[in-house]
C-alpha cells in the first residue's frame, strides 16, 4: 500500500509540473488575455467486455470530475486551453490533462479538440494513456459556461467517456 501511495503522489506531482509548464509557455499570450478557472460535473464511462460466444457487453459507470483550466487567447476566435482534472468512476481514479485548440464558432459557442494525457491510478498495468477529446461549450455569461466533451480511448481497455458539466472563469 505504501508503494502505491508513493507512485500515485509522484505521478500527481509530475502531472501538475506538466500543467504548470504548459500554462507558462507563452508570455505573449498571457499579456493578450489569459483566463483561469475551475470546472466540474458528471462523467459517464463506457466499457466494452467480451462475453464469450455472446459478443460484446457494454457497461456504463457514472462518476464525477473536477479541476482547473487555463485559457490562452491567441486572437478573438482562437485560444489554447489546458486543463488538469481529477476523475472518479466507480472505484477507479485518474488524472486527465487535455490540451485543446479552442475555436469560437458563434457568439458564446466554442468547439475544442485535442489530445489528452491520462494517468490511471488503479485500472491498468500500463497506467499512462493518450486519448483524444472533442468538446463543445456554451458561455451562459462572461464567467459561467456549460460544456460537454467526449473522450475517445485509442488503446485496448481504455474506456470512452462523456463529460457534462459547468465551468467558472475568474
Amino acid at each position: 500500500m505504501a508503494t502505491f501511495s508513493k507512485i500515485s503522489l509522484t505521478s500527481i506531482k509530475s502531472l501538475m509540473v506538466l500543467f504548470i509548464a504548459l500554462t507558462s509557455i507563452n508570455t505573449e499570450a498571457q499579456s493578450r488575455s489569459t483566463g483561469f478557472g475551475i470546472k466540474g460535473g458528471l462523467n459517464f464511462s463506457f466499457f466494452r467486455a467480451d462475453e464469450g460466444d455472446f459478443g460484446q457487453n457494454a457497461t456504463t459507470e457514472t462518476g464525477f470530475y473536477g479541476g482547473a483550466f487555463v485559457d490562452f487567447r491567441i486572437d478573438e476566435f482562437l485560444s489554447i486551453q489546458t486543463e488538469a482534472l481529477y476523475i472518479g468512476v466507480g472505484e477507479f481514479r485518474f488524472i486527465n490533462a487535455p490540451i485543446y485548440a479552442k475555436y469560437s464558432v458563434a457568439e458564446n459557442i466554442n468547439l475544442m479538440v485535442g489530445p489528452s494525457m491520462n494517468y490511471f491510478f488503479d485500472l491498468f498495468n500500463r497506467k499512462f494513456k493518450i486519448r483524444g477529446d472533442v468538446c463543445a461549450s456554451y458561455n451562459m455569461s462572461q464567467s459561467f459556461d456549460f460544456h460537454i466533451k467526449y473522450t475517445l480511448g485509442f488503446q485496448i481497455l481504455t474506456p470512452n467517456v462523456l463529460f457534462v458539466g459547468v465551468g467558472y472563469q475568474f
